[in-house]
């Protein structure tokens, strides 16, 4: 992931003789927040880019541009735990979005692991991988980072509606196809820049 904002972040918090602790309570979030803005795991919303360009004493404009510089590659992940699936899908979301960073898994832990340390923008769920559901998965990676737009993925239409309860940006029928991807991708809660 891009860190400029990250690390123009942290720039300006230590150019400000701040701790993390010290901004976090004049921005009233907890620490952990600022230390996950610090090493790239999250962005912060509108509101609070405000609020941090004013306990900084800065124009809002240079945090604004680097949040847009870090939110230039999007992270997608596609899980499903058939292999099959996988291959057919990759290529698909590849031809639909060139300048994504695209990355699939077939265990729902790794997915996890991965989005402790990588910032992810849109998600592809299977809801049905045996032991953990895509609906638990959902809840993990929103806990990680509320601004994940996650689309379920599913042969069973009788999902749909369970879907909608969790957050989730859209829903699609396997298998995958590059049209009903372009149709989900307009429909992000979070938008992302997939088109070049």
């Amino acid at each position: 992931m891009d860190q400029s904002f990250a690390n123009t972040l942290k720039q300006l918090r230590t150019e400000r003789n701040l701790s993390q602790k010290q901004m976090a309570e004049l921005l009233y979030v907890d620490r952990s927040t600022v230390a996950k803005w610090e090493n790239g795991n999250r962005i912060p919303d509108t509101l609070l880019l405000s609020r941090i360009a004013e306990c900084l004493d800065i124009d809002m404009q240079v945090l604004l541009t680097n949040v847009e510089l870090a939110e230039e590659i999007p992270n997608v992940i596609l899980v499903d735990d058939e292999k099959i699936i996988l291959s057919g899908g990759l290529p698909i979301l590849e031809e639909v979005m060139p300048n994504a960073s695209i990355t699939g898994f077939t265990k729902p832990s790794d997915a996890i692991k991965y989005a402790n340390s990588n910032r992810i923008a849109l998600a592809f769920l299977d809801i049905e991988m045996g032991k953990i559901s895509g609906f638990d998965l959902c809840r993990e990676l929103l806990e990680i980072n509320p601004r994940t737009n996650v689309i379920f993925l599913t042969a069973y239409m009788d999902y749909s509606l369970r879907a909608w309860d969790t957050g989730a940006s859209g829903f699609v029928l396997k298998p995958l196809s590059a049209e009903d991807v372009r149709k989900q991708l307009d429909k992000l809660r979070y938008p992302i820049k997939w088109r070049s």
